[in-house]
């Protein structure tokens, strides 16, 4: 990766002498939108950014005295990408130097007519909730819901992609198909022994506008923060199937592992099914989502090679993140970027009997403020959340995050 960094590194200085060479090439700089190269006229694009998020926070249980503070950089983002127009063909890679495997995104898109988009590599799955397919940068508040953190983790994947944009009159129509590695980012391991586990994924959402699109700029995030004159709202579903998993949410593997009647290696499929609308209106900001989980192939499972312990019926909940959620969250921003906004989530575990379930039945109520001062480019955000737990403890937990987008 440092070889990498420095590689593109030399190659942006030289482009940059090769500007000052062409009167047709051109180099550009702005806060939130990066390094620009603009090469032959425009028809290559190149461009060089990234993101700083230092964030101080804090927990408290309702079991404890005083509360523990810490100080962290959530993210450190770099990410660089391209396009070449004539033949419609892009790129973009990203990685966070906060993380242990640094890499987010890594693909290729190729563009073959308008608004019909086919992607391959590594990027935000399409089978996820609408707050799931939001980059971290843009964020309604300083961390994500609990519906989104109890059933995905980045929410990034390996694999082909396709997405068609049209219109039936005023409606807007978005659908969307993926098929996936199954196993999240970095699918294939930190290394050539460890390998993907089970098969693959296949997913689809589609998205309706039923009184139009949003307006430019304001499309990939959940506030309002360019002001709807008329309103707008979007209706999204999303379903997937993830044939072998072995990882809670199916974004990782070897974390678990069953066997057959033979001592084989027997891995559960894990179904997700999504629902969501967002709404904006001058300012106003109303976002549903719902999510279902299932597990199948249990049948003749056992949790050991030696065939001694069998997969007991409610058991799969305790390997896997089963049940359902939903997340609210309203908000308002003002035209000066000075937001305030309420969110609560609630988990309901598929077997509430199983007292090691991962989905527990959890409530969290959050409210946020964020002032913006370059729309998500320039901010300061802090949220104060209170989540309760099925024993009538709670977890008090504080965030103030500074973005610089660069």
């Amino acid at each position: 990766m440092k070889k990498l960094i420095f590689c593109i590194s030399i190659i942006a200085f030289m482009q940059t002498i090769s500007l000052d060479l062409h009167a047709q090439n051109k180099v550009s700089y702005e806060l939130g939108n990066g390094i620009n190269f603009g090469l032959n006229d425009g028809a290559y694009q190149f461009k060089i950014s990234g993101m700083i998020q230092p964030a101080v926070s804090f927990q408290k249980l309702s079991s404890q005295s005083t509360a523990d503070f810490y100080y962290n950089v959530n993210r450190t983002y770099f990410n660089f990408s391209g396009s070449a127009f004539k033949e419609k063909v892009s790129f973009f890679l990203q990685t966070d130097f906060s993380l242990g495997f640094p890499l987010l995104d890594a693909w290729i898109a190729y563009k073959p007519m308008k608004d019909l988009i086919l992607t391959v590599g590594q990027m935000q799955a399409v089978s996820n909730n609408r707050e799931m397919l939001v980059m971290e940068d843009k964020l309604q508040f300083a961390d994500r819901s609990l519906l989104s953190t109890s059933f995905s983790q980045t929410g990034r994947e390996f694999g082909v992609f396709a997405s068609q944009k049209f219109n039936i009159g005023k409606v807007g129509i978005v659908p969307q198909i993926s098929v996936t590695s199954g196993d999240g980012r970095n699918s294939f391991g930190a290394d050539s022994r460890d390998t993907d586990l089970g098969g693959l994924k296949y997913a689809g959402r589609i998205d309706l506008y039923p009184l139009g699109y949003f307006s430019k700029g304001n499309e990939n995030l959940i506030p309002d923060l360019l002001h709807e004159q008329d309103l707008k709202f979007v209706l999204g579903g999303a379903a997937s199937y993830n044939t072998g998993v072995s990882n809670s949410v199916g974004e990782g593997h070897g974390n678990f592992q069953f066997y057959n009647k033979n001592g084989g290696i027997k891995l559960p499929d894990y179904r997700k099914l999504y629902a969501d609308i967002l709404i904006k209106f001058r300012g106003i900001s109303l976002l549903g989502e719902f999510v279902k989980s299932t597990a199948t192939n249990l049948d003749g499972s056992y949790t050991a090679a030696s065939l001694s312990s069998p997969l007991l019926p409610t058991q799969i909940s305790e390997f896997m993140a089963l049940g359902s959620a939903y997340n609210a969250q309203i908000g308002y921003a003002t035209k000066d970027g000075y937001a305030l906004d309420v969110r609560y989530d609630a988990l309901t575990p598929e077997f509430a009997s199983d007292a090691n379930s991962i989905i527990k039945n959890t409530t969290a109520t959050t409210i946020g403020f964020s002032k913006y001062f370059k729309a998500n480019n320039l901010k300061m955000q802090a949220s104060v959340s209170s989540v309760k737990y099925p024993d009538s403890s709670t977890k008090l937990v504080g965030s103030l995050i500074f973005q610089v987008v660069f």
